[in-house]
């Protein structure tokens, strides 16, 4: 699996994110491309502790989906979101890719930190997990929009 805190995956994930523009479209689901750029933070976020999204423990989603955000399975299409990570109103496509630019690119910053804090869901991984996680996110949603 690859990780984001790996040069040539950060790399790869920086180069999708710019081929992007405001008219991509989606292959499958709900958000708009700047919608998805904005969701796309939120994981990020939640690693380096800069937004809090009141995310609650579920131990039944901790049980049965923790090892499914770093395995080498992709996700399904179309996969349910967590309430409070949905993006329901209309975003500004420059200004959710400039940001997710930029926290992509501050998280490799710390690709030797070993200390991570616990998710609040689904509470401690390994940093190699926590790296292979972002990728597949990322890696997901830009699939979604065909990069």
């Amino acid at each position: 699996m690859q990780s984001i805190f790996n040069t040539d995956a950060h790399q790869n994930i920086l180069n999708r994110i710019e081929s992007l523009n405001e008219n991509s479209s989606a292959l499958w689901g709900k958000m708009d491309v700047a919608q998805m750029a904005y969701h796309c933070q939120a994981p990020l976020n939640v690693m380096m502790q800069k937004k809090d999204y009141n995310l609650k423990p579920n131990w039944l989603i901790k049980t049965f989906f923790k090892k499914s955000l770093y395995n080498d399975k992709p996700w399904r299409k179309n996969l349910p979101t967590a309430p409070p990570l949905k993006v329901l109103d209309s975003k500004v496509f420059n200004t959710e890719k400039e940001e997710l630019v930029n926290l992509v690119k501050e998280l490799h910053l710390h690709k030797n930190k070993t200390d991570w804090q616990p998710h609040p869901i689904f509470g401690t991984f390994t940093p190699q997990q926590w790296g292979q996680m972002q990728y597949k996110h990322l890696d997901h949603h830009l699939k979604q929009f065909g990069v």
